[in-house]
């Protein structure tokens, strides 16, 4: 390299003549400087960016018809003003309950795989995602990303490799659990749930607004000279309803005329008409608005650092609303049922994307999206590099958000649940038009099988039954279901909706993780005494599930 002293104009040769003569009448049409012109400060702000910044709000069982872009009573309107800004994602798929959709987010994995698919990670489990997995923020960090979650994580708290600050988080404020209650104390089992970076905190006010805050802070405090990634997984609106006293006021004489759910739900809408049960509609709308109003204030916190408008900001529910009355006070319809069911209320959710310039405004993309293609979709959009080591089940959606392009999905879309009985699965597989819906229910001795086919194109809010007309149909994603619960791990998570006998809480769940320096290096092989052994028993389970991790 040489110094500016020794510098030497380059030779004029034949091809440079030419590269110059191109150049010359650019050059001429560009504006002289003058004294007159602004000088720049010797010492000036750091430069911005030029990757964009990513925020992701996850609401906790959000109706799909609870927004008031859709005619609700209840109002939303920052999540109004995402629709009119960017793209409402029409036909957004999670899955039907919280653990599965936050970890197929996180991983772009089919949760299936991961072992987190028929129930959520309850308070006495020790499940997480192996540390094996790769989760988005580590893709963006080592991107240069700043990266946070303020909120809910609910994927893991046995161990501290479970944890958010060992998946890719530089900052965690929030709970390792659901449930925790929207006022303090903020506990799950009695144990208190609330920290900042593995450490208990006190705080006072309503969660949603105290998760904004923070988020708001933070995004503050951040370094200016390079992008972040924040992650905003609400608990609201999920029970126990909690709200601020003038939201409560507000709806407080709000009708419960939600029409009837179609699902297994149903059945509380006639007790209600009892008067055996009562209605949580006016405190769940309340909560929605309230969780608006906080998401409100992170949007106005980008305006008034000036980076709107390079901030990616997606926003979509974890699964549909509980629709069961004196258990939710969430509506989804014209989709049929709702959380914990796979039927499109319980799995097509409310989701839009704002990027002002890229995408956009008040556009309607209607191909189908699910939880995890948002890790490929964000990584191509910001330029990062997806340094996952496993493939990714998830697809780059980022032609189709920008130019209606329409990317070939590799496998169908899958949903699963156990939740709240054990042994009582509703499984569902799409591809393409097709929907296949199948109930089983295990019993000591028996077994029954129920399914259900929809034509989605015909039929989006699945009125009609076509399995009888349709046997091949059936058959064929019948198997495709069948083959894809064979790769369940054998110890996954599975619904037990109570703890072990004589298991205890602790008081403080912050020092519940086992420290990774007190844990082998390794993950535990099993009962196996060799991986050939460990490889017979894989083979001899059969469709079973997996012994070994894939």
């Amino acid at each position: 390299m040489r110094s500016a002293k020794s510098a030497s104009p380059l030779p004029a040769t034949p091809a440079r003549l030419a590269l110059l003569a191109l150049l010359t009448p650019l050059l001429l049409l560009a504006p002289a400087a003058t004294a007159a012109q602004p000088q720049a400060p010797a010492e000036s702000a750091a430069p911005a960016p030029a990757q964009p910044n990513i925020i992701i709000f996850l609401a906790d069982d959000l109706g799909w018809a609870d927004v008031s872009f859709r005619g609700s009573p209840i109002q939303t309107p920052t999540i109004d003003r995402l629709v009119a800004e960017g793209a409402e994602l029409g036909r957004f798929y999670t899955q039907p309950i919280c653990s599965p959709t936050r970890a197929a987010l996180m991983t772009g994995r089919d949760p299936l795989k991961l072992g987190l698919i028929y129930s959520v990670i309850l308070p006495w489990d020790n499940a997480g995602v192996h540390p094996e997995e790769h989760f988005m923020p580590e893709s963006f960090r080592a991107a240069g990303y700043q990266t946070a979650i303020t909120g809910k994580w609910h994927l893991g708290h046995a161990q501290e490799t479970y944890t958010p600050r060992a998946r890719g988080f530089d900052h965690f404020y929030g709970h390792l659990h659901t449930e925790v209650g929207y006022f303090p104390p903020f506990a799950n089992q009695g144990g208190r749930d609330f920290q900042r970076n593995g450490v208990s905190i006190e705080e006072e006010g309503w969660e949603p607004e105290l998760v904004a805050a923070e988020a708001s802070r933070w995004i503050r405090a951040r370094d200016p000279s390079r992008p972040f990634f924040l992650y905003v997984p609400m608990i609201a609106p999920h029970t126990p309803l909690a709200a601020p006293n003038d939201l409560l006021q507000k709806y407080a004489d709000l009708p419960d005329d939600r029409p009837a759910a179609r699902g297994t739900s149903g059945y509380s809408r006639w007790l209600a008409r009892l008067g055996l049960v009562q209605s949580l509609r006016p405190v769940y709308a309340a909560v929605v608005e309230g969780m608006d109003r906080a998401m409100g204030r992170v949007l106005r916190t980008l305006e008034d650092e000036g980076i709107a408008e390079n901030t990616i900001v997606l926003f979509f529910s974890d699964n549909g609303g509980q629709t069961t009355v004196g258990a939710g006070g969430a509506a989804n319809a014209p989709l049929r049922g709702g959380k914990g069911e796979v039927f499109e209320g319980g799995i097509r959710v409310v989701a839009a994307l704002r990027w002002p310039g890229q995408v956009a405004a008040g556009s309607k993309m209607n191909q189908v999206m699910s939880a995890w293609d948002v890790f490929p979709t964000l990584a191509a959009a910001a330029g990062v590099k997806v340094l996952a080591k496993k493939r990714l089940d998830g697809i780059n959606m980022w032609p189709a958000l920008t130019t209606g392009a329409k990317p070939k999905r590799r496998e169908p879309l899958r949903f699963a649940c156990e939740i709240p009985i054990h042994g009582s699965f509703k499984l569902a597989v799409l591809d393409g038009r097709f929907k296949l819906v199948q109930h089983i229910e295990q019993e000591l001795e028996s077994t029954s099988v129920k399914n259900m086919l929809f034509d989605l194109s015909e039929d989006p809010h699945e009125f009609t039954d076509l399995a009888s007309q349709r046997p091949q149909v059936v058959r064929r994603l019948a198997q495709d279901l069948h083959r894809w619960r064979s790769l369940h791990p054998i110890h996954g998570a599975r619904a037990q909706l109570v703890p072990p006998p004589g298991w205890r809480a602790p008081k403080d769940w912050a020092s519940y993780p086992r420290p990774s320096a007190e844990l082998q290096e390794r993950a535990a092989p099993g009962m196996a005494p060799s991986p050939r052994v460990e490889h017979m028993l894989d083979a001899m389970h059969g469709e079973r599930g997996r012994l070994i991790y894939e």
